[in-house]
C-alpha cells in the first residue's frame, strides 16, 4: 500500500509541474529539492466533492430531513380549529412524520416543540400527551423551546446540534400555537425597573408599534406594505388552486361547535382558512391604521392571529441511508441574533447574511427565502436592505395570508420551503427559513435541497489562477 501511494504521489508532482514551470526549474535548480508549494501528501478522497461551501464533516453525518408536515392554519377564535385542543393539533402531524417514513416511534431520541403563549408547563404536558396520542411510547421524552416567532425554527436547530452531538440519531423539532386557547396578554406586574433602561422597556412594545417604527425610520409607505398584502394572498391561494400545499398539510380530524346551539359537528379540516382571494389594494386602502395615529400598519397588512402546528423529522445522512429513507432536505446552519427591540422587525435583515455566510455560501446562492411576514412593514425593509429577488421571496405566499401561529411558524416555513425546493429540483439548491422575534432579535436557517449531488458545474470560477501552462490558450 505505501509503495502505491508513493507512486500517486510522484505521479501527482509530475502533473504540477507540468502546471507550474516555474516552481519546477527551482526546484531542479536547487537539486530535486520540493518546492514548499509543491509538496503533495496523501489524503482521503473528498468523494469527487465540488460544493460551493466548505465541507467541515463527514457526508455522512450531515444532519437531514426526511419528513416535514404541517396542519392547516386556521383563523384563532373564528376559524376551523376554534373547538380544537392543542395537543389535537400537534398529534397529527407527529404522527404523519413517523407514518411516512417508516421510522419506528421508540427510535425517536427526543422531540422538541416550540411554542410561545401558553403557559409553560401545561404546554410541556399537552405537547407530551399530543406524543401518546401520536402513538409514541413512554420511552421518547418531550420538551419545550421557548424563543417566540422563532420558536418552531429554534426546535428544529436544537434537534440538528443535538445529533450533530451525537446526543441521538434521530429527533422532531416542531411547533404548536393555539391563539384560540392562549392569546396574547402579559401576566402579573412589569419591573418598575424598566423606567431607568430603555431597551429593557421597548421590549414592552406592542409588536404593531415596532412595525410603525420600521416604516417610519426606514422609509416604508403604507402603498408598498398593502401591495406586499395583495401579493402573499395572491401567491397563497395560486398555491392552494394548484394543490402544492397537498404535499405538505395534514388534514385534521376534529370538531365545530355551534356557538348558538351548542351543536358539535365532525369536520375535517384540509385547507388553510385565512387567505382572502379577492384581495385588492383598493380594499386595504380602506382600513384604518391599528397602532398609531395616521400610521401604516393595518389588519390587512399584518399577520393573521391562527392556530396551528408543524413537526420536522431529522437524522443523520447515514441513518436514513441505512433506512433507505429519502431525503428531503439537508441542515446547513442556523444563526440567531439580536437588533434593537423598538424595530424587532429588522432581525431577518441581520441574521439571514449571518446564516448564509455560516453556511459557507453567498446571498446570490439563496435559490428561495420562507420570511415570516409579521408586518408587511418589516418584511418589505428585509427584502428591500438585503436586494432580494421579490420572484424568490414566499413563492406560496407568506404568513399576511396563511397566518402566523407564533410556535409553529418555523417548523411551517421549514415545511413549505422543503417541499417547494423538491418541486423545482435541480434549479433550486439552496434556501433559507427567517423570522423577526419579539424584544428584537432575529433568526435563519439555511437548508439544501436533498437529492443533490455536487458536480463539477457548481465548482466556483477561479478569477485569478496562474497554474495553467504556458501554451494554455
Amino acid at each position: 500500500m505505501e509503495n502505491k501511494n508513493n507512486k500517486m504521489r510522484l505521479r501527482q508532482q509530475v502533473l504540477l509541474e507540468h502546471l507550474n514551470p516555474a516552481a519546477a526549474a527551482r526546484r531542479r535548480a536547487v537539486g530535486g529539492v520540493a518546492s514548499s508549494n509543491l509538496v503533495v501528501s496523501s489524503s482521503p478522497c473528498a468523494a469527487g466533492d465540488s460544493a460551493p461551501y466548505p465541507r467541515t464533516t463527514d457526508f455522512l453525518d450531515d444532519v437531514v430531513i426526511v419528513a416535514a408536515y404541517r396542519t392547516p392554519i386556521c383563523r384563532a377564535k373564528r376559524g376551523g380549529f376554534k373547538d380544537t385542543f392543542p395537543d389535537d393539533l400537534l398529534a397529527p402531524v407527529l404522527k404523519a412524520v413517523i407514518e411516512t417514513t417508516g421510522v419506528k416511534a421508540q427510535e425517536v431520541g427526543d422531540i422538541v416543540v416550540g411554542s410561545v403563549l401558553a403557559p409553560g408547563a401545561q404546554r410541556a404536558n399537552e405537547c407530551r400527551m399530543a406524543a401518546f396520542f401520536a402513538g409514541f411510547p413512554e420511552t421518547v421524552p418531550v420538551r419545550t423551546v421557548n424563543r417566540q416567532c422563532s420558536s418552531g425554527l429554534q426546535a428544529v436547530a436544537d434537534v440538528a446540534a443535538a445529533i450533530k452531538a451525537g446526543f441521538y440519531d434521530i429527533g422532531i423539532g416542531a411547533g404548536l400555537e393555539s391563539m384560540t386557547s392562549n392569546p396574547m396578554a402579559w401576566e402579573g406586574s412589569v419591573n418598575p425597573r424598566v423606567e431607568s433602561n430603555q431597551r429593557a422597556q421597548d421590549c414592552l412594545l406592542p409588536m404593531g408599534v415596532t412595525s410603525e417604527n420600521v416604516a417610519e425610520r426606514y422609509g416604508v409607505g403604507r402603498k408598498q406594505q398593502d401591495a406586499a398584502s395583495v401579493t402573499s394572498h395572491q401567491r397563497a391561494a395560486a398555491a392552494t388552486a394548484a394543490g402544492k400545499f397537498r404535499d405538505e398539510i395534514v388534514p385534521v380530524h376534529t370538531k365545530l361547535v355551534d356557538p348558538k346551539t351548542g351543536e358539535e359537528k365532525q369536520v375535517t379540516i384540509a385547507v388553510d382558512d385565512g387567505i382572502r382571494p379577492q384581495t385588492t389594494l383598493a380594499d386595504l386602502a380602506k382600513l384604518k391604521a391599528v397602532f398609531k395615529k395616521n400610521g401604516s400598519t393595518t389588519a390587512g397588512n399584518s399577520s393573521q392571529v391562527s392556530d396551528g402546528a408543524a413537526a420536522v423529522l431529522l437524522m443523520k445522512r447515514r441513518t436514513a441511508l441505512e433506512k433507505g429513507i429519502p431525503v428531503l432536505g439537508v441542515f446547513r446552519s442556523f444563526v440567531a441574533v439580536g437588533v434593537d427591540p423598538a424595530v424587532m422587525g429588522i432581525g431577518p435583515a441581520v441574521a439571514i447574511p449571518k446564516a448564509v455566510q455560516a453556511a459557507g455560501l453567498e446571498l446570490s446562492d439563496i435559490d428561495l427565502f420562507e420570511i415570516n411576514e409579521a408586518f408587511a412593514s418589516q418584511f418589505t425593509y428585509c427584502a428591500q436592505q438585503l436586494e432580494l429577488d421579490q420572484e424568490k421571496i414566499n413563492v406560496n405566499g407568506g404568513a399576511i395570508a396563511l397566518g402566523h401561529p407564533l410556535g409553529a411558524t418555523g417548523a411551517r416555513c421549514t415545511a413549505t420551503l422543503l417541499n417547494e425546493m423538491k418541486r423545482r429540483g435541480k434549479d433550486c439548491r439552496f434556501g433559507v427559513v427567517s423570522m423577526c422575534i419579539g424584544s428584537g432579535m432575529g433568526a435563519a436557517a439555511v437548508f439544501e435541497r436533498g437529492s443533490v449531488v455536487d458536480t463539477l458545474s457548481n465548482a466556483r470560477p477561479i478569477a485569478d489562477n496562474n497554474l495553467l501552462s504556458k501554451d494554455a490558450k
